[in-house]
């Protein structure tokens, strides 16, 4: 059964597939009441996605952004939710992080191109489309070179973390996004921490900076994935969020909103909404 929450998904602008509205339109055929978008270092989705959430009754679409973090050897990933999109502070953060993915992307083409995987960065620019560019849209344009057969494999082979083609950018620390997050009025939670080897290490720092939620219900996340998460989660008073992260780029197999492997019980939707009447920015509250 689908769950009613989903607190990460992803748009064209940043680097999915479908249009914010279309999102929105899909998110809501599936059941999805309680729906986060959270582009990569972006809100400029979210306008759209107001609007034609306002066409379905009890759908309520949440504000929000995942930004990028670097630890030593690792990214983490956080997701800023109940985010005003008209703060000049957050915009003006988002920006720069953007203007360095730009940096990063060309990087990372210039160096398959010395590998002898000869794909454009101009093809990758109008795949990106107005978005900034991403390492999905670096991973579409080798598909649609015939340098591997889909996107993962592209992250698996070249351009993720550890891989021959990757490149850095600037980044804020895991714990500098969370302390943003929150002086900007929003909640702070982890985004997929089994991805991070050793993230409990993080948790003291996170917890202190002010971060009150963790990604458990992941997409295909299995059960003792979940449980292992979830026991985690409450050791530090965390409370358990999940999510999809939809891209629609990953192929069928790619779940779609609101259909983790593993639901976010409706008890961390609740204490969810609890918590955001509380927030500065409790306005966004749904």
């Amino acid at each position: 059964m689908p769950s009613r929450g989903d607190f990460h998904t992803h748009s064209t602008a940043s680097d999915g597939r479908l249009s914010p509205a279309a999102l929105v339109d899909l998110a809501a055929s599936q059941g999805v009441v309680y729906h986060a978008l959270t582009d990569h270092d972006s809100t400029q989705g979210i306008a759209e996605a107001r609007r034609a959430a306002a066409k379905h009754a009890g759908y309520k679409l949440i504000p929000g952004v995942e930004m990028g973090t670097d630890i030593e050897g690792a990214e983490v990933h956080m997701l800023g939710l109940f985010l005003s999109p008209d703060d000049a502070e957050l915009q003006d953060a988002l920006k720069k992080l953007r203007d360095g993915r730009i940096g990063r992307g060309y990087g990372i083409v210039e160096k398959l191109r010395g590998m002898g995987i000869m794909i454009e960065w101009e093809r990758v620019q109008q795949i990106a489309g107005e978005a900034s560019v991403g390492r999905p849209h670096i991973a579409q344009a080798l598909v649609e070179g015939g340098h591997v057969s889909v996107v993962a494999e592209a992250f698996d082979k070249w351009i993720g973390r550890n891989g021959p083609a990757y490149v850095e950018r600037d980044k804020m620390t895991p714990a500098e996004a969370v302390r943003f997050i929150v002086e900007r009025g929003g909640l702070a939670c982890m985004a997929h921490p089994a991805e991070v080897p050793g993230f409990e290490t993080l948790l003291p720092e996170l917890k202190e900076a002010g971060m009150t939620a963790m990604e458990v219900y992941y997409k295909d996340y299995d059960r003792n994935t979940v449980a292992r998460l979830r026991s985690t989660a409450e050791q530090y008073g965390f409370l358990p969020l999940g999510g999809s992260d939809y891209h629609g780029i990953f192929g069928a197999d790619e779940p779609l909103p609101g259909n983790q492997r593993v639901p976010l019980p409706d008890a961390s939707i609740e204490r969810l909404l609890e918590m955001a009447s509380r927030l500065p920015n409790r306005e966004l509250a749904v």
